[in-house]
């Protein structure tokens, strides 16, 4: 019976190897308890997985996009805001914190660092002159 299915499969997931990936997928997610979309008549789940694809009640794309969810591990984050040197200052020095002279300096070199750059935007802006 698995045979039949199988051949009855290629004519919706062309490639062999996909069909196997897909079929395995589907497999996994009828074993952790989702709706089956056919009869089992007595079945395994791979076998039900197989007949689900053979009927079209599983599209190709679902499966791949569900098999690509399933193995990503890369979770999408959003970036940190850029820290103000001087509101984290002035939130230390109200918490009654001491701050290093070291973390002094860094502040101080970097609004210094971002005062060149706001001047260097300011140079680069030149306005027409009326003739």
């Amino acid at each position: 019976m698995a045979r039949v299915t199988v051949e009855d499969c290629i004519t919706r997931v062309t490639n062999r190897f996909d069909l196997v990936l897909y079929a395995g997928q589907r497999s996994r997610q009828i074993s952790s308890g989702e709706a089956l979309l056919v009869d089992r008549d007595n079945d395994k789940n791979p076998v039900v997985s197989l007949r689900e694809i053979a009927e079209g009640k599983i599209l190709p794309g679902d499966m791949r996009e569900n098999i690509i969810h399933s193995i990503q591990k890369l979770v999408e984050m959003d970036e940190p805001e850029e820290d103000n040197p001087d509101l984290l200052m002035s939130a230390r020095e109200g918490a009654g914190e001491a701050i290093p002279e070291v973390v002094k300096k860094d502040i101080q070199k970097a609004n210094l660092e971002k005062e060149n750059l706001e001047q260097k935007k300011d140079v680069n802006i030149v306005e027409p002159e009326d003739e």
